[in-house]
């Protein structure tokens, strides 16, 4: 299952089995998956680090599930390397 799958299950707000998760839930589940293997650590660290999951949260998610993530909290978190970021502008 890719993560982008994994992360709407989690956010989904149509299933009538289950509430719809946080950002902040969503993502510590899915760094815990990243700790067990269950995902890819490399496609998840990207995910987290260029904020797919804010870009995918504004145009879909309620304004009840957009919590303020701190990504420094995501279990499994690691830091971009240096000059990362700056690449990305």
């Amino acid at each position: 299952m890719g993560i982008a799958d994994i992360f709407e299950a989690l956010t989904a707000s149509d299933r009538p089995h289950k509430k719809a998760k946080t950002l902040s839930e969503s993502l510590k589940i899915m760094g815990s998956m990243k700790l067990g293997q269950h995902i890819d650590p490399d496609l998840f660290d990207v995910f987290i680090w260029k904020k797919v999951y804010l870009q995918y949260a504004q145009g879909y998610l309620g304004a009840e599930q957009i919590d303020e993530v701190d990504v420094t909290k995501i279990p499994g978190y690691v830091a971009p390397p240096e000059g990362y970021l700056a690449t990305m502008a």
